[in-house]
Formats: structure tokens, sequence, C-alpha cells
């Protein structure tokens, strides 16, 4: 009996996979480009709201700044994984290796910026959390490879 029920939640979690994959990416990289830029904005209001300055150089960052640069960092992303669909051998490693790149390099400017600790940290916060949401809806319509 549990060979049944565990094969058939196979089934099951496969079909959803397959259903997953079938959305097009357009729309998986709309819904993770809103997804992210709320979040962040959602993060950065908090933060605020702790106590946060949220300044640099003594002029603060808009909420709406938060959107939307959030709106076209994920919007390029999207368009970096339609272009290595088409281009690379394996779109879906080079994706996740080139993002993890870009990704690591957005805290780079956090890190340099004159701003207290706790703004750093949720500058820098909010470029993970955006990733975090972007890079795991794209990547997942990504063949692993092409050719």
């Amino acid at each position: 009996m549990t060979s049944n029920v565990t094969s058939g939640s196979l089934g099951t979690a496969q079909a959803a996979m397959t259903a997953a994959r079938t959305v097009p990416m357009w729309h998986a990289g709309l819904f993770a480009c809103v997804a992210a830029a709320v979040a962040t904005t959602v993060a950065a209001a908090v933060a605020r709201g702790a106590g946060v300055s949220l300044e640099i150089d003594g002029e603060p960052i808009p909420l709406l700044g938060f959107t939307q640069l959030t709106l076209l960092f994920s919007a390029i992303g999207v368009l970096l994984a339609v272009a290595l669909r088409r281009w690379a051998a394996s779109p879906k490693r080079m994706f996740l290796a080139v993002t993890f790149v870009l990704t690591a390099l957005s805290i780079v400017p956090d890190l340099l910026i004159s701003a207290t600790v706790a703004t750093k940290l949720t500058l820098i916060a909010t470029h993970l959390v955006a990733a975090a949401i972007v890079i795991p809806l794209v990547a997942g319509r990504l063949p692993a490879r092409t050719r």
C-alpha cells in the first residue's frame, strides 16, 4: 500500500512539474518581476517602519525606487533567460551562473555607499529577496540543454 501511495504522489508531483513548465516564460517572468518588486518594497517599508533610515548621503531612498529598480532589473533577468534559451547549449546552467554573479555584484555598491550599517544590510537583503524570487521562477522555465 505504501508503494501505491508513493508512486501516486510521485505521479502527481511529476504532473505538477510538467504543468509548471508549460507556463510561458513571459507569464512566469511577469509574475516573478511583480512578486519581487512587491517583496522588496514591503521589505524596505518594514525596515523603515522599524527605524532604519534608508538614506544614502543623507538623501532618503523613496519606497517607489525599490519597486521601480526591482522591476527594471528583474525584467533584464527575464530577457537574459529568453536570450539564453535561444543561444546557450545549457540555458538553465548558464542562467544560474550568470545570475549568481550578477547578484553578488549587485551587493558591492551597497557595501561602498555612505550609509548606516542597517541601511546597507537592508539594501543587501532586498537584492537577495529579489534574487530568491526571480531566479528560481525563471530558471524553472529553462531547459537544461537545448542541443
